[in-house]
């Protein structure tokens, strides 16, 4: 409605300045402007106004818009649980396997809940670093369930970077397991191998020490060295002197009682 307007106006503007030109002026006439040049002058007008709106439309308002950035889908450990898989409590009841089709499929991981899914997922992961069948309370059984549920964390995280409280929860597990990975290594090195090989664990070593190196902690401890070097040579001046006494004392004839 708005270009139609600027339209009308321009080609009767355009028809007013033919009339004004051909006129005289002075004493010579101009040819007028006909109407298929009014209109092509026009239309010339307004392609130039719509490239030029297109232009500005086109440019970011201060560069104030950022492009958005799609999340790298995070490998989910739950995906190798085949839906038709039984709970974990009824994996071991031979009735749940000659029940009906409808009951067998309430039984199975197509029903349950992410805390089950997760269940079955531990389970399977002290599977592979028990010590035997009974096996419930070794360090290897805790470094997989803490594994289980430190790749959960993981996950949540990924979709909801803002949770603080469990990003708090995985750093604590995270410390816990690596406690754990430290005391087996140093009992039992060829079990903590399979441990690091069975649940794909990468074990780095600590550094030796973890403080941020600044000038004032250099300066700190260049002045504690300096305060310890003199009071180290004045306790050497003090033990230099109590033996020359000592040996002054020994050496004196002096030692009769009255």
């Amino acid at each position: 409605m708005v270009l139609k307007n600027i339209f009308r106006s321009t080609v009767l503007g355009l028809r007013k300045l033919s009339v004004f030109v051909g006129a005289r002026q002075g004493n010579t006439v101009l040819p007028a402007f006909k109407q298929p040049q009014c209109i092509f002058y026009a239309n010339w007008t307004l392609t130039s106004i719509c490239k030029r709106d297109e232009i500005l439309l086109n440019q970011p308002v201060r560069q104030y818009a950022r492009p958005s950035r799609k999340k790298q889908e995070f490998p989910s450990q739950l995906q190798d649980l085949h839906l038709s898989m039984l709970k974990h409590e009824y994996a071991s009841v031979p009735l749940a396997q000659s029940v009906d089709d409808v009951v067998k499929k309430l039984l199975t991981l197509e029903f349950a809940n992410h805390s089950e899914k997760l269940r079955l997922k531990e389970e399977q992961l002290i599977a592979k670093v028990r010590r035997d069948e009974d096996d419930r309370s070794s360090t290897e059984v805790k470094v997989a369930i803490l594994t289980a549920r430190i790749r959960n964390f993981q996950e949540h995280l990924h979709k909801h970077p803002k949770d603080k409280a469990n990003k708090r929860w995985m750093l604590m597990a995270i410390d816990r397991r690596k406690k754990k990975l430290k005391v087996l290594r140093r009992t039992r090195y060829d079990s903590f191998e399979k441990v690091c090989q069975e649940l794909g664990i990468t074990y780095t070593f600590p550094p030796e020490y973890y403080r941020r190196v600044t000038r004032r902690w250099l300066a700190k401890k260049a002045f504690c060295n300096k305060v310890f070097k003199e009071v180290q040579k004045q306790k050497a001046e003090q033990r230099e002197k109590q033996r020359a006494a000592e040996a002054t004392s020994s050496t004196d004839p002096q030692g009769t009682v009255a």
